[in-house]
């Protein structure tokens, strides 16, 4: 089903505030690539979904196939090197921020939203049922690549 104008607007205000809350959030030197339509599912190996309700109703999951970005990730924003047991609370946290970031850049857009509580995604995970889903591939130099998705419900 194609998007309406105003689904469009609320789409790319999403996507931009996705690109803005990563800049704010990770900093680490990284290229941002080009969003794009994803498939009817999903397959992961390892991320946090964070639930998004209001004006715009859906999840955003920041995901990586390769758990060394995460660590990465972690190592460089905090100087210290995260153990096996300390990975899922630093990606939930990582995915908090992004998407507290997303809420308060959108919101001084005219969109209102919550975020939920995060949920750590382990394992083979296939991630279905949503509407629309779009990614944004962040690419760090020498750590690897952060796909960031947006599930429309």
């Amino acid at each position: 089903m194609p998007l309406t104008i105003e689904q469009r607007k609320l789409v790319t205000d999403l996507l931009n505030g996705i690109i803005v809350a990563t800049k704010n959030v990770i900093p680490i030197r990284h290229k941002i690539g080009q969003p794009a339509l994803t498939g009817e599912s999903l397959f992961l190996t390892f991320g946090v979904l964070i639930g998004v309700t209001g004006d715009m109703k859906g999840k955003l999951i920041v995901s990586s196939k390769d758990l060394n970005v995460f660590y990465s990730i972690a190592k460089e924003m905090f100087g210290t090197t995260l153990d096996s047991e300390m990975l899922p609370s630093f990606s939930g946290e990582l995915g908090n921020m992004i998407a507290g970031s997303l809420a308060t850049h959108i919101d001084q857009q005219g969109i209102q939203t919550d975020i939920t509580h995060p949920t750590i995604l382990e394992g083979n995970t296939k991630v279905s049922g949503f509407k629309q889903a779009f990614q944004v591939p962040v690419t760090f130099e020498v750590i690897g690549t952060l796909t960031i998705y947006l599930l429309l419900d």
